[in-house]
């Protein structure tokens, strides 16, 4: 018989639930795991979605606990009803991220703990009265978002408690700085490196001063007051070429200015994300270098009984 109790979230629970966390984040992304500061920090707020994080009025985390072991946790948002607030997270609900040991024979019961914090969140979500239940996996730690392929047991249970996937897929790859296009300065081209929106740009210009395609590279995922061991890793933020210079391979030009830089920067591994109906973008990145990490599915929903 199970004998497993779900309770709020308590700060001496922090080293369990990192493993817990680190066990998922393991399983997606190669050399990297989160500190027990992370995890707590991101608890309380997150920094990293500058977006959405100031639309969120409460938070909630719930562990799932037998025999003193945590074995399933989950973090909820309620997100704010005021037109500051995006139509689409208005006065919505969402499971942040949802994780938990896969049964095992020493840990028979865990689905059933599963389902136990799952009722949980979802009563939770009920006491708010929410308007629209949604349901992630972003965890604290790079290329970790959306439900990947990676967790089958988290999948199971979304689907299993009324979750439909309800949005887009993408592919997440990565590759080795060392495998990635080596710089060979291509005629009538010369490149510019400056900030970009999401990181260091480097952009491709013609005689004329013509901007042909850009692409960005973040090298700041280990950022030390978050605690992240991602050592050597960055990531793509941008990658676009004009329609005009489609077919020049612009694309494997930048690529190495990219990783140019990157090797001076002691990085190396570069991730990637594209959708997963862009054939054309990821067989691109393919023959670059680049492999498939993963697949992810965003954005899942809940039907609120009764609506």
């Amino acid at each position: 018989m199970s004998a497993f109790t779900v309770r709020p979230f308590r700060r001496d629970d922090r080293d369990q639930l990192t493993d817990l966390i680190n066990a998922h984040v393991a399983a997606v992304v190669p050399g990297v795991s989160v500190s027990v500061n992370t995890v707590l920090s991101d608890l309380e707020r997150q920094p990293g979605e500058a977006i959405t994080d100031p639309w969120v009025g409460e938070r909630v985390t719930l562990v799932a606990e037998r025999r003193r072991a945590v074995v399933a946790a989950a973090h909820l948002l309620r997100y704010g009803a005021g037109e500051e607030v995006g139509a689409a997270y208005r006065d919505a609900g969402e499971i942040d991220w949802f994780v938990h040991w896969p049964p095992a024979s020493f840990r028979p019961d865990s689905a059933a703990a599963a389902d136990g914090l799952m009722a949980a969140c979802l009563a939770q979500f009920a006491r708010w009265d929410v308007r629209v239940r949604y349901a992630d996996g972003a965890l604290p730690a790079p290329a970790v978002y959306g439900l990947p392929l990676n967790w089958p047991h988290v999948r199971a249970l979304y689907e299993r408690s009324g979750f439909r996937h309800t949005g887009d897929t993408e592919a997440v790859l990565i590759a080795r700085v060392t495998d990635l296009p080596m710089p060979q300065p291509p005629a009538g081209l010369t490149f510019a490196r400056t900030v970009g929106e999401c990181g260091t740009r480097f952009t491709a210009y013609d005689a004329e001063g013509a901007s042909h395609g850009f692409i960005e590279v973040d090298t700041a995922l280990g950022r030390p007051e978050r605690h992240v061991r991602a050592t050597g890793l960055a990531d793509t933020g941008n990658l676009h070429i004009d329609p005009a210079a489609h077919g020049t391979g612009l694309e494997r030009h930048l690529l190495a200015q990219a990783a140019d830089w990157l090797r001076l920067c002691g990085v190396d591994r570069l991730l990637a994300y594209e959708s997963a109906d862009d054939k054309a973008a990821i067989a691109l990145l393919l023959g670059a270098g680049f492999r498939e990490l993963t697949r992810t599915d965003r954005r899942w929903e809940h039907q609120i009984p009764g609506r």
